[in-house]
């Protein structure tokens, strides 16, 4: 089996997250990224803690699969080197300030006209147009202002920050998308396009039932702490006898279902319980109702018994509980790396499963600054000699 991505070659100019994750995704499935990094430093992940010995977990983590070459784009001879590298390249990603790249003399009218097949992809805060597009911008910035932390967290409290980098990711997975539906364009037109994705876009178009509620109703909706105020109770957080439990019960069906489940059937016909809309006008009535009856036993015990009734339910895992569940074994989501620099370590794997496609459990490390440089230089000079041929 042939990776979904084999021969798709991309020149990675990305750094820290946004970027490198979603170079990564597609290294995973077979594309050839060649990190192009700056000599002497490289990506500033690098530097970022935890550590497998001496080399970045959190590099390690967004960069596995991949190769690096050093290139100074400031100096002649590099330059003469990546533009090797763009003549070959399918796609090339940046997340540079907008404007960066005009500046260097690579900008997208530039590139189109030398190379028009090629696909550019840029993440960026706030896009390469509009007023703001010239902000600096980090997670936690777009985070805020795009509506997200408005909503996260309990009412009554100050709004939080998602606990993972939902700003970068997420222009991660957006950016993925954009290069996917630009290379399927490319094939029926010949041409590349520039794809240009802003952290502060993403975050509102992860914002979907909020917005929508707002313009629907006028409503500005606060934090909503952990339950979804779009579906029926019980959908939420309850308390077991050893903490809490999530159960997402969402219709009338699965809500008699777990009465029966709890031994409290004549709650389902109960009026102040009996269709959504009365749950929903006495929520916290049925929440001390359902955490009375939920105190007799523990998390792991409800959570047995509640889907073996064919409910929705869980525990509220920690890290290491979240990746020792069989399931994450039996679905490949944990990888092996044998790194020649620090050793074995492993990693999450890609939640991307293809039928025709591998998903080996091992994968290759990700790479030392500039380690890939004799290799690649090898590549363009027996290209050239072909061409010359």
């Amino acid at each position: 089996m042939k990776p979904a991505l084999d021969g798709l070659l991309i020149v990675d100019l990305t750094r820290v997250l946004a970027g490198p994750f979603c170079t990564m995704l597609l290294a995973d499935h077979g594309a050839r990224v060649i990190k192009v990094e700056q000599p002497g430093t490289g990506d500033d992940a690098r530097a970022y803690g935890p550590w497998f010995g001496t080399k970045s977990a959190y590099f390690s983590s967004l960069n596995r699969g991949k190769e690096s070459i050093a290139l100074d784009l400031k100096k002649a001879e590099d330059r003469a080197i990546f533009e090797q590298l763009l003549e070959q390249a399918d796609v090339l990603t940046e997340n540079f300030r907008p404007g960066t790249m005009e500046r260097l003399g690579y900008g997208w009218e530039t590139l189109h006209a030398r190379y028009p097949r090629l696909i550019y992809g840029a993440a960026s805060g706030f896009g390469h147009t509009g007023s703001s597009s010239q902000r600096r911008a980090y997670d936690m910035i777009v985070q805020g202002m795009g509506g997200i932390m408005s909503v996260t967290g309990e009412p009554g409290r100050t709004p939080v920050r998602v606990g993972v980098s939902i700003g970068d990711i997420s222009a991660g997975l957006f950016l993925t998308c954009g290069l996917l539906m630009a290379l399927f364009k490319r094939q029926q037109g010949g041409l590349g396009a520039k794809v240009d994705i802003a952290m502060f876009d993403c975050q509102l178009a992860l914002m979907e039932y909020f917005i929508g509620r707002y313009f629907a109703t006028g409503e500005v909706t606060g934090p909503v702490g952990s339950y979804r105020p779009a579906i029926a109770p019980p959908f939420g957080v309850y308390q077991a006898q050893d903490g809490g439990l999530i159960i997402a019960a969402g219709n009338d069906k699965l809500f008699a279902l777990l009465c029966q489940a709890i031994d409290r059937p004549e709650m389902a016909e109960d009026p102040l319980f009996a269709t959504g809309e009365a749950r929903k006008d006495n929520e916290g009535l049925l929440a001390q109702r359902l955490n009375d009856a939920l105190s007799a036993h523990s998390v792991r015990h409800w959570t047995e018994h509640l889907v073996a009734a064919g409910l929705p339910a869980g525990p509220i895992n920690r890290v290491d509980q979240a990746v020792a569940h069989p399931q994450v074994a039996e679905r490949n989501m944990l990888v092996d790396v044998d790194d020649p620099q620090v050793g074995h370590y492993r990693l999450v794997g890609s939640p991307i499963k293809i039928s025709d496609a591998p998903d080996p459990r091992q994968r290759r490390a990700a790479p030392a600054l500039d380690q890939d440089r004799e290799a690649i230089l090898k590549t363009l000079s027996s290209t050239s000699s072909e061409v010359r041929a």
